[in-house]
């Protein structure tokens, strides 16, 4: 079972991985209702490597980035079923729209995101890529994300 963590702590938590010499991945999002794409990315990503670190947008980002009526859960919720996946080691709360502050915490060898981006698209490409960590993508499951679940929730089916 994973953890719920302070800056601090995950600081620490990736600097003694490296010193081990753990690959350390990365991924970053809003994870408003989980569903199965979220976990198949979350697999995806922890099979990267040897930890799996994720960076949870907190809710006032999520209201910036998807609009007043988001998030559905609080963040303390989102945190902790997240921490709940076997797939999550640690899971980071962050107040910035970006996960750059995140990622120059833990300085990843591995950030994963969805192939809904492209990696010269991100700004936090250049980012992981100053630690000589790299960015990868993976594909999407279809039909799967939160927003189409919203609008499912409100159509009433």
């Amino acid at each position: 079972m994973g953890q719920v963590v302070n800056s601090k702590a995950l600081a620490e938590a990736a600097e003694t991985a490296r010193k081990e010499g753990k690959c350390v991945v990365t991924t970053n999002g809003c994870f408003d209702i989980l569903h199965v794409g979220h976990v198949r990315i979350l697999n995806q990503a922890r099979a990267e490597g040897d930890l799996l670190f994720l960076g949870l947008n907190s809710d006032a980002s999520v209201k910036r980035l998807k609009g007043a009526d988001r998030p559905i859960n609080n963040e303390n919720d989102r945190a902790e079923l997240l921490a709940n996946l076997l797939s999550v080691d640690y899971v980071f709360i962050f107040e910035e729209d970006t996960p750059i502050e995140f990622l120059k915490l833990v300085k990843p060898d591995i950030h994963i995101k969805g192939a809904d981006y492209t990696t010269g698209a991100l700004a936090e490409t250049p980012v992981v890529e100053s630690f000589g960590g790299v960015v990868k993508l993976m594909p999407l499951v279809p039909l799967k994300s939160t927003t189409s679940l919203v609008e499912k929730i409100k159509q009433g089916c």
